[in-house]
């Protein structure tokens, strides 16, 4: 992103957190190499510098306490946020700002360099609604956990799904599968526009809120990042990702 375009516009990161995750419970505050798990995250959005400020949404006091305590800013959020976005969308509703980044709080590999490529793309007033990929590890092509996206030669998404696409039906060996990251940033009429929309057919089908918007024909551009990451769901999950980062 141009230091120019940066300048104008208030950019606010916004980590959702809640504790009742049903595959890895309470994983926002497992301890990686000593520290939670949202603490990694936030120093990665922190880090980039491009964000005026970065915060963690949550509903839960735990929650609230460990993170004031490490000095990361807190908003408190309804307990009947339905998703990471609608959470999002309630923080919007107390702090104003110009684009809005709603970053996983269970991708502790995220680095600051993940969110230039992101926040880039806000560079071209058409974009109300980016995130990013990576190239897909041959290992996550067929993994439903890993969501592929397709994209138009403007980098509009064309379709995100837990399948591999696009098929590689007479099985040429094609390589450019590209892997979503979940990392969304949304300017705020956008973000008001997705909150204001009922679940889509293709969101429930495939468990993939990002659908709502390309159904209700909102466009997502997408981003090329390098670096891929792993999002924690699982002890295994956790147990790889404390060994890169102790070794890192």
């Amino acid at each position: 992103m141009n230091e120019q375009a940066n300048n104008k516009l208030k950019i606010l990161g916004v980590i959702p957190a809640r504790l009742g995750s049903t595959r890895l419970p309470r994983k926002v505050l497992r301890l990686i190499a000593g520290k939670p798990m949202v603490e990694w995250v936030w120093q990665a959005a922190q880090c980039s510098g491009l964000m005026d400020q970065v915060l963690v949404a949550t509903d839960s006091p735990e929650v609230a306490l460990v993170c004031s305590r490490a000095g990361i800013p807190v908003a408190i959020t309804s307990p009947d946020c339905a998703s990471g976005t609608d959470r999002v969308f309630e923080v919007s509703q107390q702090i104003d700002a110009d684009i809005y980044v709603n970053i996983q709080g269970d991708e502790p590999l995220l680095t600051p360099a993940h969110f230039a490529p992101l926040l880039g793309l806000f560079d071209r007033p058409e974009v109300l609604v980016g995130t990013i990929s990576v190239p897909c590890p041959l290992e996550d092509i067929a993994n439903p956990n890993a969501v592929k996206v397709v994209t138009a030669s403007d980098d509009r998404a064309l379709y995100f799904s837990r399948s591999a696409i696009p098929f590689d039906r007479d099985r040429v060996g094609f390589a450019g599968y590209h892997k979503h990251l979940g990392l969304y940033a949304y300017r705020k009429a956008a973000l008001e526009r997705f909150a204001a929309l009922a679940p889509s057919q293709l969101e429930q089908i495939e468990r993939l809120e990002q659908l709502r918007l390309l159904q209700n024909g909102i466009a997502i551009h997408v981003a090329r990042a390098a670096g891929d990451t792993i999002g924690v769901d699982t002890e295994d999950d956790l147990r790889r990702v404390e060994a890169i980062l102790q070794a890192g």
